[in-house]
């Protein structure tokens, strides 16, 4: 019975030194084994046999980077290691009412390879599910050669989504109770994860955006419709069932139809699609180019985001709210009539800013998501 007790013992501890060891070249590469021993607290002899048994598995590597300049001990420079974040990807994807936003990303977040295409608002269910699985399959089968190295997916939809993963609201037609997740997992490799969008856009504004160095956030979603998301104390918040922040559907708000607003003044382009897309592309050359009709009907946007801004603004008290979305081209109009119309009916005005990741803001926060469960799957702490 000892003898079992030991090599029980000693297979957790090599668990344990197989994610201690990725982990450390995760937020820190390259390395030497000395640096791997000194900065994880274990011995050499089990840091040399997790790297081996890491480089095995594809997922940590030699360095060939020249070493920083400098004066250097004698001798053969000691060897140094990476974590390889080229050894898998995950995949982002962001599908509204009108378009798909689709990202492919390495380990370390850098995105590989973007697609946007346009949705037919009026497709049904099951037309909808086969044209986002359809793209899904052909973007990656486009850039990544292998598929089994696509370790994890994670989708945005335009609605609540519950812990499992399932459409519990009707933002999408006829999606209301659809296991999305389990729908979209079907023989593939690697998990699949669905998300509320504007719960995805928050993170990616933490991770990438106007968010980087604040922890109490509202993120305002602009566009066919308005939904917020919130991040409080650095941790998104989504409420016990995933709708926390969804003020845009109480009608007694105007979020609701905030945007009808953006119809003003403007000429649409070639190529403008999509109504909403080139409404506000449209307002917002007019209002570059001083259009007297302009700043009205951007004034009418603000008032009717103003209620619900006020709302979260006195329930959260964030230090800053974020605006992106499709209504992000007129922000810059947008931002200080918005701080104005908070002004006389909160003690405290956040700092308002606007986005700066474009379109691409949920499919961002989709790839944060899905690096999330990698690393929570790759570098958790197995070991009992």
């Amino acid at each position: 019975m000892r003898n079992a007790a030991r090599g029980h013992d000693l297979v957790a501890l090599r668990r344990l030194d197989t994610t201690v060891v990725p982990r450390a070249l995760h937020r820190r590469s390259p390395q030497t084994l000395a640096g791997l021993a000194g900065g994880t607290g274990l011995s050499r002899p089990p840091v040399e046999a997790a790297v081996d048994e890491l480089t095995e598995r594809g997922l940590v590597g030699e360095s060939t980077e020249a070493q920083a300049t400098g004066e250097r001990p004698p001798g053969r420079p000691a060897r140094r290691f990476r974590f390889r974040a080229e050894a898998g990807h995950v995949l982002g994807v962001d599908i509204g009412l009108h378009k798909m936003v689709l990202l492919i990303a390495d380990l370390g977040g850098t995105v590989l390879a973007s697609q946007r295409c346009e949705v037919d608002p009026e497709l049904g269910k099951r037309d909808r599910i086969d044209l986002l699985r359809h793209a899904m399959e052909t973007f990656l089968g486009a850039h990544v050669p292998r598929r089994d190295a696509v370790l994890a997916r994670c989708v945005g939809v335009p609605g609540v989504v519950d812990a499992g993963g399932a459409v519990t609201s009707v933002m999408v037609p006829e999606w209301s109770g659809v296991d999305l997740g389990r729908l979209l997992s079907d023989g593939t490799q690697g998990r699949t994860l669905v998300e509320n969008d504007v719960n995805l856009a928050v993170p990616a504004e933490r991770w990438q955006g106007a968010a980087t160095l604040a922890s109490d956030v509202v993120c305002v979603l602009t566009g066919h419709r308005v939904a917020c998301g919130l991040l409080i104390g650095g941790r998104l918040h989504r409420g016990g069932r995933g709708g926390a922040g969804e003020l845009g559907v109480l009608p007694l708000l105007g979020m609701s139809t905030a945007h009808t607003a953006l119809r003003g003044p403007g000429t649409r382009r070639a190529g403008e699609s999509e109504v909403t897309e080139s409404e506000v592309t449209a307002l917002a050359r007019a209002a570059d180019a001083a259009d007297p009709d302009a700043p009205a009907a951007v004034a009418d946007f603000a008032g009717r985001l103003g209620p619900g801004g006020a709302g979260l603004a006195l329930a959260v008290d964030p230090e800053l709210t974020v605006l992106t979305g499709g209504a992000a081209p007129v922000g810059r109009h947008l931002v200080p009539l918005l701080g104005e119309r908070l002004r006389p009916v909160t003690p405290h005005v956040p700092r308002i800013a606007l986005s700066s990741l474009g379109e691409r803001g949920v499919a961002i926060g989709a790839v944060r998501k899905a690096l999330d469960q990698v690393e929570e799957e790759l570098l958790a702490d197995t070991a009992p």
